[in-house]
């Protein structure tokens, strides 16, 4: 491995055209403002609002107006590529890609350049296609490193594409600092029933975080107890979500508010968390559930939650889309009890980030 000297830091290109409101960014925004302390980071998106997430030693590459903010991820992959041409004058980095891992690992083929992905999502969902798991290991072999966030996502990564990434597991903050974010006081009212079950779940409102599956639980169980459920998140699928709601009169037990950077107040407030997606990598919310010490239930979906819930003892898992089995085990959900905030120091913050350098540093 290389050693490294503060007197003469290489060059790290960080791609990832789309900037959203997930785990995915908030892990983008750790790495990047960690690896800045250790090299000359460049980041190249097309989301220019989301500057101010990043330290100001970081260069920002992004188009001079906020257009291409909300475009589809397939335009803003080509708009940096374009973006790369016109700006990057270096000869001498290495990249480092949280997304569109095909655009970037060509443009690390093109340029000669090494290059680190990292990969978001379980291959389950997307490359069950013949043609699409041909397609991503004959690129993948391309690059220098892969990293996969949980186990289970490494094992389903060989065997669909028999390429052996690295594990490193999501970070998450001090406790200390976790409990600072929790008593930040929010102005909405977020319940607003006394002695409610009050329920959260946050995700982008899309097909994959599958919310219509928590929608229908709450419906079939409305009348059996007191509950109130939150949805955080934005997305294509909020109106389909709102059209549900109203057609089966859940205006009083359901609320979607947008996104939010800090979800620990609404944590905090909560009796249970639940998570019911199709598919996901290493889910950052599941864990940010765990330290804040609500109760928890999650899909059993690939790849992450069975391994953040160690096989459920840290959270009951249940079925993809089995909203009945869902509707029992929410139910069944006993409250008041005394929240126990769960550190696991395989999420620990330092520890994984030190990681990314490593990576870097041995290419």
């Amino acid at each position: 491995m290389k050693k490294f000297s503060n007197k003469s830091k290489e060059n790290i290109l960080i791609f990832c055209p789309s900037i959203e409101e997930g785990g995915v960014e908030k892990n983008l925004i750790n790495v990047s403002n960690y690896l800045s302390n250790y090299f000359k980071v460049t980041l190249l998106t097309a989301n220019k609002d989301k500057i101010k997430y990043f330290k100001s030693k970081i260069k920002f590459i992004a188009p001079s107006s906020n257009f291409f903010n909300k475009k589809k991820r397939i335009l803003k992959s080509f708009i940096c590529l374009y973006l790369f041409f016109i700006n990057i004058k270096s000869k001498k980095f290495s990249i480092l890609s949280f997304q569109s891992n095909i655009f970037a690992i060509i443009l690390a083929i093109f340029c000669r350049k090494k290059i680190i992905i990292r990969s978001n999502t379980s291959p389950h969902f997307y490359a069950k296609n013949i043609f699409k798991r041909v397609l991503f290991s004959f690129f993948f072999r391309y690059a220098d490193k892969i990293v996969v966030n949980s186990e289970e996502f490494k094992k389903e990564f060989f065997k669909y594409f028999n390429v052996l990434p690295i594990r490193i597991y999501n970070p998450i903050e001090a406790q200390s600092i976790i409990k600072k974010k929790m008593n930040i006081k929010k102005r909405q009212v977020i319940y607003t029933k006394k002695d409610s079950l009050k329920v959260l779940t946050i995700g982008r409102l899309v097909k994959q975080k599958d919310h219509m599956t928590i929608l229908k639980a709450i419906n079939l169980i409305k009348h059996e107890r007191k509950l109130e459920l939150l949805i955080i998140g934005k997305g294509s699928e909020k109106n389909n979500l709102n059209n549900y709601i109203k057609e089966n009169s859940l205006d009083n037990y359901v609320k979607i508010i947008d996104y939010q950077n800090n979800i620990y107040p609404y944590l905090s407030k909560s009796d249970l968390f639940v998570l019911s997606s199709l598919y996901e990598g290493l889910p950052n919310v599941l864990i940010e559930a765990l330290s804040s010490g609500v109760k928890i239930i999650s899909s059993n979906c690939k790849s992450g939650p069975r391994e953040i819930l160690k096989q459920g003892k840290l959270g009951r898992l249940f079925k993809i889309g089995d909203y009945k089995e869902l509707a029992k085990l929410i139910s069944k959900t006993k409250i008041p009890y005394k929240k126990k905030p769960i550190r696991d120091k395989r999420f620990d913050f330092h520890s994984n980030l030190s990681e990314y350098k490593k990576l870097l540093l041995s290419l």
